[in-house]
């Protein structure tokens, strides 16, 4: 495996990044990787790394370049948990669509990717990120998967469930059965949007898991059987949309 850490430029900066891919077979399939709310860490480089073994080129930036590049929850306490709110809060549509623009530049200049083939999956707080770039570049991803995605349907006109219809590609969405981040009704209410829209799509349920369940690091949280099954349906996700040559 090829990995590289690295600056990719933006119109607001220089977003640091997380880049690997297979050593040989190229150019491979891109996976754009968007981070959950904790931020770009080792445990998402090793996530990274799985998707990629499989025959990815996967781009896993830090998102929160525009405040700070290093951040990294390493302790709930109430403190730390309010700083990363609040960076978290300082992103949306705007901030998606321009790091979404960065990240298709770079692919498209980089000799390992085949940026014909485009897919994207984002975590937590990144569902709607996800949905955003969907919605915004429809001509470049070919799939998107949200992995117990956070704010699904909310009041803002921008909420994912409001813009279900410009989702063009295939979206899958892992809910966890335990999730104050995504509740039942929420999720109702995308199924609803999602199905308006008449986009292929589907939405799972991974009964008796907490929201943050395929995080290995998760301690009291994580769960191998619900987190190995979300990369199986990754992997059927990309290998449908993502072999085949444009």
């Amino acid at each position: 495996m090829i990995e590289h850490h690295l600056d990719i430029p933006t119109a607001d900066g220089v977003m640091n990044s997380f880049v690997v891919h297979p050593e040989e077979g190229g150019p491979h399939p891109v996976v754009l990787f968007y981070m959950d709310a904790p931020g770009k860490r080792e445990e998402l480089h090793d996530m990274a790394r799985r998707i990629a073994a499989v025959g990815y080129c996967v781009v896993l930036p830090n998102l929160y370049y525009r405040r700070e590049r290093d951040f990294w929850l390493k302790e709930r306490t109430d403190a730390a948990m309010a700083h990363m709110f609040s960076l978290m809060n300082s992103l949306g549509r705007e901030t998606t669509e321009t790091d979404t623009r960065a990240l298709l530049a770079y692919v498209d200049a980089l000799p390992a990717a085949d940026a014909t083939r485009i897919g994207a999956v984002g975590y937590c707080m990144s569902g709607p990120i996800v949905m955003w770039a969907a919605a915004a570049f429809p001509d470049r991803l070919r799939c998107i998967a949200s992995i117990h995605g956070a704010n699904m349907a909310t009041e803002a006109p921008d909420s994912p469930h409001r813009i279900a219809a410009q989702v063009q590609c295939e979206s899958y969405f892992a809910c966890a059965e335990i999730d104050k981040w995504a509740p039942s009704a929420d999720i109702a209410a995308l199924q609803t949007a999602l199905d308006a829209a008449g986009t292929p799509h589907r939405i799972e349920w991974y009964p008796k898991v907490e929201h943050g369940f395929v995080f290995p690091l998760r301690a009291g949280i994580y769960d191998r059987p619900a987190a190995e099954r979300h990369y199986e349906r990754l992997f059927s996700l990309f290998d449908r949309r993502l072999r085949q040559a444009a």
